[in-house]
């Protein structure tokens, strides 16, 4: 006779206590931000060789560095700048769901450096007359930028209340920043901070598709008038 593996009063899959969703959220965002600075400290040693690994903007080989900018910060001022934003908007975006929270990063990720590398050298004067200055973005901001604009926006597409409600904190605790995404102050790539928000707004519409869905379906059809 056959048996199965266990003890009395093990538990099984189905009883298993599952970590609480903010538990996991915090650890996840906890953990993104330590590899970032785990990669500024091999940076640093390695005399800052990975920040060439940027998004050269128009340039074939630039379009890797999409995969690894927002990993990259040039110095430990920049990284601290970010780190708490990134704790913060990152925790609050896991609040709308690990998967989503996961699909809206690989949306802001990508098509934010794509928009990067189309637009990143817009506005850029080079000191140097009949010579052409590349331009190099790295950073988290453009990620935090997507997040933040992600969350402003979400719980108007969902028309959940909380959302709604998060999204309102957010905007009053951090809108003034979105003056980033204009142009004006020398070194900071306001193309990365323009590119993430706009991808942010894009994928907080892609991800609200089944709230979407559900409230069309929830509409009263109107039957048509005919005339008497």
């Amino acid at each position: 006779m056959g048996v199965t593996g266990g003890y009395p009063g093990a538990a099984g899959p189905a009883q298993r206590k599952k970590r609480p969703a903010w538990v996991v959220g915090g650890l996840t965002i906890v953990s993104f931000v330590v590899l970032l600075w785990l990669i500024e400290l091999w940076d640093s040693l390695t005399g800052h060789r990975l920040d060439n690994n940027g998004i050269r903007p128009l340039e074939s080989d630039g379009l890797l560095g999409i995969l690894f900018a927002p990993l990259l910060h040039s110095d430990w001022d920049h990284l601290i700048a970010n780190s708490v934003p990134a704790l913060v908007l990152g925790f609050l975006m896991t609040l709308a769901g690990m998967s989503r929270f996961i699909f809206a990063t690989a949306i802001v990720w990508i098509l934010g450096g794509l928009g990067t590398w189309l637009i990143g050298n817009v506005g850029v004067h080079c000191p140097y007359v009949g010579v052409s200055c590349e331009t190099n973005h790295i950073g988290a901001s453009g990620l935090i930028f997507g997040w933040l604009a992600f969350l402003i926006v979400f719980g108007f597409f969902t028309r959940n209340i909380w959302e709604i409600v998060i999204g309102v904190v957010v905007l009053l605790l951090y809108g003034g920043i979105l003056l980033g995404v204009l142009p004006g102050t020398p070194g900071v790539s306001w193309q990365g901070h323009l590119s993430g928000a706009v991808a942010g707004v894009v994928a907080a519409y892609l991800l609200s598709g089944p709230e979407r869905k559900a409230r069309a379906l929830r509409r009263p059809v109107q039957s048509p008038r005919l005339p008497s």
